[in-house]
């Protein structure tokens, strides 16, 4: 697994492979707790596995001084709108005894990168209104909310239900 090296010479980023996943989903985890949302994540290693697997979605890990601290799932997607395609972030979270030491800037400067070697016009995420914190952080690299709008999902069970309207 190749490592990349950062600004800060403690800190390197690394790609995950399928062979993490659990990992990934120990990240996942604490991501969900610190969102309160913890029994939202249903997701099984064998699941996490499957997305990296066949590249339906990516990580890259933080190590300081060799500990994985940090991590981000994302994946490519595209807009109509743009006409291009873009890095949809799922999941970022730094452990909190970590915060405040420019990990968390390292890591959306190295997906600011990737996104436009990858020919991508746009990296975007979503953030729970209450988590100040986040927000702030956020703002102070330069991204903008865009609150013009609701993401609305179909869960699993009605997908099934209006699907079997067709």
């Amino acid at each position: 697994m190749e490592k990349i090296k950062t600004k800060d010479p403690r800190f390197m980023i690394r790609f995950a492979t399928s062979e993490d996943a659990g990992l990934v989903l120990e990240y996942m985890r604490k991501l969900g707790t610190y969102q309160k949302m913890l029994d939202k994540i249903t997701a099984t290693e064998e699941g996490i596995h499957k997305l990296l697997s066949e590249n339906k979605g990516e990580v890259i890990f933080g190590d300081y001084d060799g500990e994985t601290v940090a991590f981000i799932y994302f994946f490519n997607n595209s807009s109509a709108f743009i006409g291009q395609t873009g890095i949809y972030i799922d999941g970022f979270f730094v452990e909190e005894n970590m915060r405040f030491k420019g990990l968390g800037k390292i890591m959306m400067a190295f997906m600011s990168k990737l996104a436009i070697e990858r020919g991508c016009k746009r990296v975007e995420w979503g953030c729970l209104d209450w988590n100040e914190s986040s927000v702030r952080f956020y703002k102070n690299i330069g991204a903008v909310g865009v609150d013009t709008m609701t993401i609305y999902r179909l869960a699993p069970d009605k997908l099934k239900e209006i699907a079997d309207k067709f």
